[in-house]
C-alpha cells in the first residue's frame, strides 16, 4: 500500500470529521432564527408547544430540541423574549432558561369603567381579564386604602408604564398603586390643598374636565369654571355626570349623544343638577392634563358653558345667565338641524 494512498485516506477521514463536527457545531450555534420577532411563553407552555410556535421564524425546530435535550432543559420559563434574527439554536435554549425576558411597554388611556380597563390589560399581559378585575376589586385591598369598587378606578393614572408580561394581576395593581401614590407629589398636594380640596376630589373634578372638553387648552378654563360654581355653592350642572347616570341605568355602552330635560331628574347622587359639590366619585378615568388642569386652574368670571358651533370640540363661556341663555339657544338650534335628539 502505496504513502500516497494512505495519506489520502487520512485526509479524507479528518475531512468527513472536520465536516461532521462542522456540522454539529452549526447545529448548535449556527443561525436558526430567521427574523427580529417576538415569543410569548405562556405559564402553561411546555417545552413541544414553545417548540411549536418557534417553527414559524426557525430553520430547524429538531435541532432546538436537539440542543435542549443536551442542555437537560426541558422547562421553559414563561415570558416575553424577543428574539434576533441569526440567533442560534444555543442562545434560544439559554434565554429561555434564564427567563430573562424583555418588559412590555404597556399603555392605557382613559378607560370609563374597571371592565373596560381590565380589558384594556389584558391586551398587553398574560393575565385575563375576570383575574385582573378580581384582584382590582379586592375587599382587602380596597379597604386598606380606602377605597371602593367606584372609587379605585381613581389610582390609574393614563400613562406608559414597563411591567414584564407574566406580571401577576395584584402584581400589576399593586405598582400602578404605588406609581398613584408617587403621582401626588408634594407640588400637587400643595396645589390640592390652596383649592380646598382633598386629591380624590380633584381628581373626581378631574374626570368631569376630561369628558367635558377634549382640547387640552380649555381645561383649565372648564376646571375654573366648575370651582366658580362650587365656591358659589351653585350645583356643576356638568352634562357628563347626567350622561354617566343614564349610562348607570341603561348600560356603559348605551350612546348618549344629547342631554334631555327628562335625565335631570334622574334620582342619583352623580347628578349635578339636582345635588350641590362633587360626585361621590370619579366619573371616569381623567389624564394628566385633566389633573392637572384642575390644579393650575384658570381663574376668571365663568360660571358658564355651551358647545361652540361655530368651532366644533370647542366652548363658549359665559359670566351671566343670559349670556349663556343666547349661546344654548344656539347650540340647541344646530342640534335640532342635525337631527340629533338622543
Amino acid at each position: 500500500m502505496s504513502k500516497k494512498f494512505i495519506y489520502a485516506v487520512i485526509a479524507t477521514v479528518i475531512f468527513i470529521g472536520a465536516f461532521i463536527v462542522y456540522q454539529y457545531y452549526q447545529k448548535i450555534f449556527g443561525k436558526s432564527i430567521t427574523e427580529d420577532t417576538v415569543l410569548y411563553v405562556k405559564s402553561s407552555d411546555s417545552l413541544m408547544d414553545v417548540k411549536d410556535k418557534v417553527a414559524a421564524f426557525s430553520k430547524s425546530t429538531s435541532t432546538f430540541l436537539l440542543v435542549a435535550a443536551k442542555k437537560n432543559f426541558s422547562t421553559p420559563k414563561p415570558g416575553r423574549y424577543v428574539l434576533n434574527k441569526g440567533m442560534s439554536n444555543n442562545d434560544l435554549v439559554n434565554l429561555l432558561r434564564s427567563g430573562n425576558q424583555t418588559p412590555v411597554k404597556l399603555s392605557f388611556n382613559n378607560q370609563d369603567t374597571l371592565e373596560k380597563l381590565a380589558g384594556r390589560i389584558a391586551e398587553q399581559l398574560e393575565a385575563d381579564s375576570l383575574s385582573l378585575l378580581k384582584s382590582f376589586k379586592d375587599k382587602d385591598f380596597l379597604s386598606k386604602n380606602n377605597l371602593t369598587e367606584k372609587s379605585v378606578l381613581q389610582i390609574f393614572i393614563p400613562n406608559s408604564h414597563q411591567f414584564y408580561w407574566t406580571t401577576s394581576p395584584d402584581n400589576f395593581r399593586n405598582k400602578i398603586f404605588r406609581e398613584y401614590n408617587r403621582f401626588w407629589n408634594e407640588s400637587r398636594l400643595q396645589k390640592a390643598k390652596a383649592l380646598d380640596l382633598t386629591k380624590e376630589e380633584v381628581i373626581t373634578l378631574a374626570s368631569i374636565v376630561q369628558k367635558e372638553t377634549a382640547k387640552k387648552v380649555e381645561r383649565p378654563i372648564v376646571a375654573g369654571l366648575y370651582l366658580n360654581r362650587l365656591k358659589k355653592g351653585w350645583p356643576l350642572q356638568a352634562d357628563p355626570t347626567i350622561i354617566y347616570c343614564v349610562k348607570e341605568k341603561k348600560g356603559q355602552d348605551y350612546v348618549v349623544k344629547r342631554v334631555l330635560t327628562a335625565d335631570l331628574e334622574i334620582n342619583s347622587p352623580y347628578n349635578t343638577y339636582k345635588n350641590k359639590g362633587l360626585p361621590p366619585t370619579l366619573i371616569s378615568m381623567p389624564d394628566i392634563s385633566a389633573i392637572d388642569g384642575v390644579l393650575n386652574a384658570e381663574k376668571h368670571n365663568y360660571f358658564y358653558m355651551c358647545a361652540n358651533v361655530d368651532k366644533l370640540g370647542y366652548h363658549t363661556f359665559a359670566k351671566t345667565l343670559s349670556q349663556h341663555n343666547r349661546n344654548a339657544a344656539k347650540y340647541h338650534q344646530w342640534m335640532n338641524k342635525q337631527r340629533v335628539n338622543r
